[in-house]
């Protein structure tokens, strides 16, 4: 856009205080006018002939101001972007669009709420401007961006080694590489209310980078853009959970806050309270930094059931847990005592007889009859000679047999962030990946929310533990992952666990070795000139993908590609960062990848043993596709 026309938009615009703060344009106001159709500020800026010229079309009974097209130069044109940062990022609880101070109901509300993040990268270490879809006002384009997608480069791995596929089958565990948000939705016929275990370890926000206006994958997001990161993507998560399932998710404490209430609202916990299980703090590390004023050596394990009456499992009872019980019984049985009397939870009220005869009134946790019960088979614990309130006896046979239900803190037993270190160097010889979670913390979390056989996703699979854990279990998999070292570390560390690799958890489970999984790769249109323009270091290179996607690339309507061009001056002047920037604003992004209703296109070149993949995974051929 012409600097000359900016110039004179913000002279007008001065003549207008209440749309100012300090050197700052309060664009939210000055967008709701426009919106209005307010009418000196039209006047105003109709009476510029450079605005006039360019954002009215003169019919023969008057003009009319192109409203829209100005608000989107309002919204994306960088000049702006130190004006709106400011306002387009901030976060308050709000009901009906009241702050908290003002209602006493409280719900999440952040800028782009109602929008959809396609928050594509390959590379952590690659910075991406994303686009936000309205879901009312960009709605095809929002079909069109979820639909189901082609999958491609299609292969097996078993303990036999690799091999070529053309059918998915009901018992196969799958790996997908390619954008988690549009994977999902390509899940979703096939395997919607059919997953039973979520478990995912997202990146994280953090508050020294919420002024940052660049969006990158790993732990770099301002805020509102980390909500609708989170939001997209637990939405259609819901939909894939079975009735009887539930999700936990591993985040630390810069975005527990703003997770929960997310959380509470995707699964509704107002209508149901018993949809939020609960919260487990999990100790990540033995090391206590000396910087800050607290060490951080916690992260917590939110967990979330679709429906409020399913049941977490009981887990294994550990070896530390096993000291707990250290009184015996007349009969040599060992056992530890546990609460029946509470005076804060106790809702039953009845006279209690000490053995030294005295009388004790709860309230009890336990009503009559289940105390009379105890009684009878012997297992009142009485401390002090029977002076103090009674407690009950759990039983070590029993709880080896049936396992112990979990408490809300893990210590370091659970496995920490030095343990998955050393887990993953004994794999591959060095610390190829910074952020794997433990073994035995992904086994307990599999071992709460699935059985043998269930579906366990994980969507951030990463280094892939949750999917090296839920073979070594004997549970069923998927994983998705879009960046670049699911090539050199997450399939690797699987081909190892099919091998019988005998770290993590592999001696508590005697696990051998065995099992398999099939690997697809959506297929990339628009997705792989955007890796292309992340990757580039020079002018040259640049010139060489803009004569690319000038001929192959789907691009967005509204460019005019004669000057995106090293000929064209003003391009030509730009820094390589700006280039990069410019060349992804050029590529409809609607088009990152080809729907698999394009699947029989002759452009493409799709081979038929593709096709037949692709048409066993969606069970259903194209020209039904509709």
């Amino acid at each position: 856009m012409d600097t000359k026309l900016l110039v004179e938009i913000k002279q007008v615009l001065n003549q207008f205080p209440e749309y100012w703060e300090g050197e700052m344009l309060l664009k939210h106001k000055l967008i709701d006018d426009l919106r209005g159709y307010k009418k000196d500020l039209l006047e105003k800026l109709l009476s510029n002939e450079l605005i006039k010229n360019t954002y009215s079309i003169k019919l023969e009974t008057g003009i009319v101001f192109k409203v829209d097209e100005f608000i989107s130069m309002l919204r994306y044109k960088t000049y702006w972007e130190n004006s709106y940062t400011r306002y387009s990022n901030e976060i308050g609880l709000t009901s009906e669009g009241k702050y908290l101070k003002y209602n006493t109901d409280v719900v999440l509300d952040f800028p782009h709420k109602d929008c959809v993040l396609e928050g594509g990268m390959t590379n952590e270490d690659l910075r991406k401007k994303e686009i936000y879809y309205h879901k009312v006002l960009a709605k095809e384009e929002i079909d069109t961006l979820l639909s189901p997608k082609v999958l491609i480069n299609i292969r097996k791995y078993d303990e036999n080694g690799e091999h070529e596929v053309t059918e998915f089958k009901d018992t196969d565990n799958l790996i997908i590489k390619g954008n988690n948000l549009i994977a999902l939705y390509s899940l979703k016929e096939k395997f919607s209310n059919s997953v039973k275990g979520i478990f995912i370890d997202p990146p994280y926000f953090f508050y020294k980078n919420k002024n940052d206006d660049s969006f990158r994958y790993n732990s770099n997001f301002k805020l509102s853009t980390w909500l609708t990161f989170m939001k997209n993507r637990l939405e259609i998560a819901k939909e894939l959970l079975s009735e009887d399932g539930v999700i936990a998710v591993v985040i630390g404490i810069d975005g527990y806050a703003y997770l929960k209430v997310l959380m509470d609202q995707i699964f509704e916990v107002h209508t149901d309270y018993k949809r939020y299980i609960g919260t487990i703090t999990w100790r990540k590390t033995d090391n206590q930094s000396n910087i800050g004023d607290f060490a951080n050596v916690i992260d917590y394990i939110l967990l979330y059931r679709k429906n409020g009456n399913t049941k977490l499992n009981l887990l294994p009872l550990t070896e530390k847990a096993k000291k707990e019980y250290s009184y015996t019984d007349k009969n040599g049985e060992k056992y530890r005592r546990s609460n029946i009397l509470d005076l804060t939870r106790g809702r039953y009220t009845y006279e209690v007889t000490t053995p030294d005869g005295g009388k004790l009134y709860g309230p009890w946790m336990i009503d009559e009859y289940e105390y009379s019960k105890l009684q009878e088979n012997d297992e009142i614990h009485w401390p002090s000679k029977g002076k103090q309130i009674p407690y009950g006896k759990i039983y070590l046979k029993d709880t080896i047999e049936k396992g112990q239900i979990t408490s809300d803190f893990w210590d370091g037993s659970y496995g920490t962030n030095q343990r998955s270190a050393d887990e993953i160097k004994e794999l591959f010889g060095n610390r190829v990946f910074e952020y794997a979670k433990p073994e035995k913390l992904v086994q307990n979390v599999i071992s709460l929310i699935t059985n043998k056989n269930d579906i366990i996703l994980d969507f951030f699979m990463g280094s892939a533990t949750t999917q090296a854990v839920a073979m070594k279990m004997n549970r069923r998999f998927i994983g998705i992952e879009q960046m670049d070292y699911i090539e050199t570390v997450s399939v690797p560390r699987l081909r190892k666990v099919i091998e019988g690799e005998q770290g993590g958890i592999s001696k508590d489970v005697g696990w051998t070795g065995g099992g398999s999984f099939v690997y697809a790769e959506l297929y990339s249109l628009n997705q792989k000139y955007v890796e292309q323009i992340h990757k580039a270091n020079s002018d040259k290179e640049i010139e060489k993908i803009i004569d690319e996607i000038s001929g192959s690339a789907f691009l967005d309507f509204k460019v005019n590609m004669e000057k995106v061009t090293t000929q064209n001056p003003n391009f030509a002047s730009l820094t390589l960062n700006e280039k990069k920037d410019i060349l992804i604003q050029v590529l409809d992004t609607n088009q990152l990848y080809l729907s698999y209703s394009e699947i029989d296109d002759s452009q493409y070149e799709i081979p038929d043993s593709v096709k037949q993949f692709n048409q066993s995974f969606y069970q259903k051929s194209v020209n039904t596709h509709e």
